[in-house]
């Protein structure tokens, strides 16, 4: 079966550098990435590449080599699905914040609505593929609701997670450490449309990292992979904390543990906790599967993940108001980074929100530099959460456009992105310009110790 036409509904994180790879690798395969979201098009085709939606490393570069020759960006949804002969679902799955499952359960609306509108545009024979995350054996609720028309059209649905880490998504597209696709491997037509979408990944993957499965495998895999990368972050802070009152040193403690070679170094670094679009939101799904099935301990296991994540980041926030004398009252804090990690300008249940917020309950007055998230996804970040009005958070918090009028006359700073450039800052001139005593909190230990002792800030790290 040869493709030759891709649509991928959702121009967001995963759909829009996925699909943007895949046409610079199959230049003669058409790939529409389509949403109903005019502005995020609108961004994604703009003739400076430098303004598209999403920040990656080097993805500019290939959006403007494919970009009008096989690579296209649209809001006609119809028009893509009825062209295409393979059809990725890249939508959003969040947490639900309403009825059953609420706060733990994935929101599959979005799923549905595609299934839906695919169901009813399409005249021939399609390949659907989940990409977004879902539950497992969402892949039956889809083939039923496709199979519901009755109009002849026959379906396969395969699963084809995502592995990115955000910062790094273009090099894990180009050299992933495996793709996994599941489908129906116990029919021919199901063998068929795997083989479909191998042809496509293997124009660039060897082979042998090309993981075929059955679906229900594949769609729990995902889940799986990064409830063990989100455990791995909250065990070590949890032991971070412990070093703290024994006075071991967790870098220490980290490297001794990550040389064993079956432990591995990697995240294995002591930081404020982690974030980002992934680790909370499916491991909290995958503990409301364990509780549907009736798994008790199961759940509680992975909940816990979740509870020594959040207690990091509260933890955090708490030693800066007790190192700064019990009191953050009028005091200027500048905040050095948003995004929940380097190299991205993705904000989804980054630390800084979380500061920023106990910080502001504590009535600081915050200052907030990161370089690449722009003033209004901040203060939307803020009014998310609920805590104050936006009147509110606009009058105690500022955004700025360079790290050092952030830091200029601050009480303390507090790192909370390990943003490269941040390394390179003059931090005997920061120093010298903030009211005294300074402190300087860094929970990405981000900076050399001696650095800040030489320099003289009273320096507080998670872990240190």
């Amino acid at each position: 079966m040869r493709i030759k036409n891709i649509c991928c509904i959702g121009a967001g994180y995963v759909g829009g550098p996925t699909m943007a790879v895949i046409a610079q690798k199959c230049p003669g395969v058409k790939v529409t990435v389509v949403d109903i979201n005019e502005k995020r098009i609108k961004q994604w085709n703009d003739p400076d590449v430098e303004k598209i939606p999403i920040y990656e490393p080097g993805l500019s570069e290939i959006v403007k080599e494919a970009r009008g020759r096989n690579l296209f960006f649209s809001t006609d949804v119809d028009k893509a699905i009825d062209e295409a002969d393979m059809i990725f679902i890249s939508v959003n799955t969040p947490t639900k914040t309403y009825g059953v499952g609420k706060g733990m359960a994935a929101d599959l609306k979005w799923i549905e609505l595609c299934a839906r509108q695919i169901a009813e545009v399409s005249k021939s024979d399609k390949i659907v593929i989940e990409k977004s995350t879902l539950p497992v054996r969402t892949a039956a609720a889809l083939k039923e609701i496709l199979d519901s028309t009755g109009n002849g059209v026959k379906y396969q649905i395969l699963s084809n997670p995502e592995f990115l880490a955000e910062g790094t998504a273009v090099e894990d597209l180009r050299n992933p450490d495996r793709v996994l696709i599941g489908g129906d491997i116990d029919s021919e037509e199901g063998r068929e449309a795997i083989d479909a979408l191998v042809n496509i990944y293997a124009s660039w993957v060897p082979r042998e990292r090309i993981l075929t499965t059955n679906v229900w495998s594949s769609e729990l895999s995902k889940l799986t992979a990064n409830a063990f990368l989100a455990q791995r972050v909250s065990s070590i802070n949890a032991i971070s904390e412990l070093c703290e009152q024994t006075g071991a040193d967790v870098n220490e403690v980290a490297k001794a543990v990550g040389m064993d070679s079956r432990i591995g170094p990697k995240f294995l670094k002591a930081s404020v906790g982690f974030g980002g679009s992934c680790f909370q939101k499916d491991i909290l799904n995958l503990v409301y599967i364990a509780r549907s099935f009736n798994l008790q301990e199961v759940a509680d296991y992975w909940e816990q993940v979740i509870l020594m994540n959040d207690h990091q980041k509260k933890r955090f926030a708490a030693n800066m108001v007790r190192r700064m004398y019990n009191t953050v009252a009028g005091k200027k804090i500048a905040l050095l980074g948003w995004a929940f990690k380097k190299d991205t300008n993705d904000t989804r249940e980054s630390a800084a929100i979380h500061v920023a917020d106990y910080l502001l309950n504590e009535q600081a007055e915050i200052v907030v530099y990161d370089p690449k998230v722009t003033e209004e996804q901040i203060y939307s970040d803020l009014d998310y959460l609920g805590s104050r009005s936006g009147d509110a958070n606009r009058q105690a918090v500022t955004v700025v456009n360079d790290p050092m009028e952030a830091c200029h006359k601050a009480h303390a700073i507090a790192v909370v992105t390990e943003w490269d450039e941040f390394k390179e800052l003059d931090w005997q001139k920061i120093y010298d310009d903030m009211l005294k005593p300074a402190f300087l909190f860094d929970g990405r230990r981000l900076l050399e110790p001696k650095t800040k002792k030489k320099i003289g800030f009273d320096f507080y790290a998670i872990g240190n």
